[in-house]
């Protein structure tokens, strides 16, 4: 299993926490996200079929890049 603890700084409510752990969740292979407001932050524990890159875009894509 692989984890990753990222900052995404266009975090700027519940709602917008909410979204990336929706999004993230329904991917193949990933087990739990946990985002934090507060800090911006966001951990994510995913394992095989899931890759990064298949974990990053769709952040990306839903206006939530991240900031390695």
């Amino acid at each position: 299993m692989e984890e990753k603890t990222v900052h995404v700084p266009l975090i700027s409510c519940g709602h917008c926490v909410k979204t990336i752990e929706r999004e993230v969740k329904e991917l193949e292979g990933v087990n739990s996200v946990e985002g934090d407001e507060k800090t911006k932050m966001v951990r994510i524990k995913w394992e095989n079929p899931a890759t990064w890159e298949m974990i990053a875009d769709p952040l990306k894509e839903a206006g939530y890049p991240v900031e390695d």
